[in-house]
């Protein structure tokens, strides 16, 4: 009897040959490797516009259009890319369904050509993990388009479990702190298109890597017109690093808890605006724009306990608004330094060293009808050094103070 049980197949064992016949081609070699039943990809749909260099550990995108199920398709290989949720097997249908809540790991570089467009998004992506183990950094460079949308970026170490951490980051003046290098977006200076970034979560991005280095976590070189909306931007870097790039729009963002800058629109920004984003505790200044930087719009923000300003217009700014903004708990609320011809009104200002700080080298700025509130010396509500107060045109601001009295404020 138990001879005769040994040598004739089950029943199960014949309802799974058939599912395991039709599954095979998916398989490959994997199954005599692992019981997980760990699938290649079919080459039949594999896309010549996508390519993997090895040695430089790199993918380049040529397409006008691909997402992350395009390049793990061509591939084939999950040491590069990897759906956390791989397949499910039905073993009865022998059916290979997709799962609806795909998390990517990507253990490489991606490269988007000009005019061409990656997209990440909720079509076939929910979170995507790019493996930063303590040594390496993939970024993803842009010199086409990128849109990302309705999805989750950040770093994964797969040694943790857990999101990578560059806390050791650091800069000061122009000592600088190398940090745990970590995966980072940037926008190359050649970019045809637009990277546009919306209703999704950016985190654990970008490390200190020296001036100039470019890897602050998001950083946008070029993509005039893009827009930045809707998202919760936390733990970079730099929350968000401009440079040259006009006409982007940066809108009802949640940004905070970034290693240093909120928010640092830089050299040659313009024609941007900063509308209704919640900017705070960040380890540096909340939004400052510097050097060069023109037609910038600041309204309707909250932004309050950043390490050092909230609001900052330094360097030659000019042209440019701040208004309708509340800001509070920062060292410095509102600051003009070296900066000209620009507008500060309607915004309120509380609980800060100072509330508006104007330095002598500003000339030609309007600050009116600003409310400042509870700062700890009166003089310090509108600080106006030296002779700033001869050269700028202050008007109808007020000052209320702990004990709600409201002090009329010409400069101080």
């Amino acid at each position: 009897m138990i001879n005769q049980v040994a040598s004739t197949p089950t029943l199960s064992v014949l309802l799974l040959l058939p599912t395991f016949l039709i599954l095979q081609p998916f398989l490959g070699d994997s199954v005599y490797a692992s019981s997980s039943l760990t699938p290649q990809i079919a080459k039949s749909s594999s896309l010549a516009c996508i390519s993997y260099d090895s040695e430089e550990n790199l993918i380049t995108i040529t397409c006008q259009s691909a997402n992350l199920s395009d390049i793990y398709t061509t591939i084939g290989d999950q040491n590069v890319l990897l759906n956390e949720n791989d397949v499910d097997l039905d073993v009865i249908s022998g059916n290979v369904n997709w799962d609806s809540g795909n998390v990517w790991q990507l253990n490489a570089g991606i490269t988007v050509a000009e005019n061409a467009t990656l997209y990440i998004n909720s079509t076939d992506t929910s979170w995507l993990k790019i493996i930063a183990d303590g040594e390496n950094a993939h970024p993803i460079t842009v010199s086409g388009n990128l849109k990302i949308d309705s999805v989750k970026v950040t770093s994964w170490n797969p040694n943790t479990n857990n999101y990578t951490s560059s806390e050791d980051s650091g800069r000061n003046g122009q000592d600088v702190s190398i940090g745990t290098p970590r995966p980072y977006i940037v926008v190359e200076d050649d970019a045809t298109g637009t990277t546009d970034i919306t209703n999704s979560e950016i985190a654990y991005l970008g490390y200190e890597a020296g001036y100039g280095a470019g890897r602050t976590g998001l950083r946008y070189e070029a993509g005039d017109g893009s827009v930045l909306m809707g998202n919760e931007i936390h733990n970079l870097y730099f929350g968000l690093y401009t440079r040259g790039v006009g006409g982007m729009t940066i809108e009802n963002n949640h940004i905070h808890d970034n290693i240093h800058y909120g928010l640092d629109p830089h050299t040659g920004t313009h024609d941007m605006i900063i509308r209704n984003n919640t900017v705070h505790d960040n380890g540096s200044s909340g939004v400052i724009c510097s050097l060069d930087c023109y037609n910038i719009t600041i309204e309707n923000n909250k932004i309050y306990n950043n390490t050092k300003n909230g609001i900052m217009f330094s360097r030659n700014m000019f042209d440019s608004i701040a208004r309708n903004n509340i800001v509070s708990n920062e060292d410095n609320g509102i600051v003009i330094s070296e900066s000209h011809n620009n507008e500060v009104y309607n915004n309120i200002v509380s609980d800060s060293g100072t509330g508006i700080d104007i330095d002598e080298d500003s000339f030609d700025n309007s600050v009116y009808n600003n409310t400042i509130i509870n700062i700890p010396e009166p003089s310090e509500a509108l600080h106006l050094r030296d002779e700033a107060s001869e050269q700028n045109t202050l008007h109808s601001n007020i000052l209320i103070n702990k004990g709600g009295q409201e002090i009329s404020l010409e400069g101080n």
